[in-house]
């Protein structure tokens, strides 16, 4: 069986993208025709400390590669020219503080003496 495994991967390479790895492989059908895995690996690490990983898999085949590859890139440029390519979620940042709005006055500090106003009605 390994042989086989070794006869059907062509050429593979791995992306690393914090818990998430993207495996992509060029395997070949038992006719010898080439096609693309694009499989996702994700590590979930359990309550005890051991981990286990969770994969999806995607089959593109050479009849779709061009529409696959025009839509992909066309989803791809559309995400950064709305959003641009700094990532702005905050479990993707690892250095992440979360930033506190020192301006931001609570009810309670509304009600205060110090909050109001000194008013002298002689004035009105």
């Amino acid at each position: 069986m390994n042989a086989m495994m070794e006869k059907e991967e062509i050429f593979s390479k791995v992306l690393r993208a914090g818990r998430r790895t993207y495996f992509f492989d060029v395997r070949a059908t038992k006719a010898e025709d080439y096609y693309l895995t694009i499989t996702e690996s994700k590590k979930f690490t359990n309550d005890d400390g051991s981990f286990h990983y969770k994969k999806h898999k995607i089959y593109i085949y050479k009849e779709d590669f061009a529409e696959f590859k025009e839509i992909l890139s066309e989803m791809t440029d559309y995400i950064i020219s709305e959003k641009g390519d700094e990532v702005i979620s905050e479990r993707h940042q690892k250095d992440f503080k979360k930033e506190f709005d020192t301006t931001h006055v609570t009810e309670a500090e509304l009600k205060t003496p110090e909050s109001f106003t000194d008013v002298d009605f002689d004035d009105i």
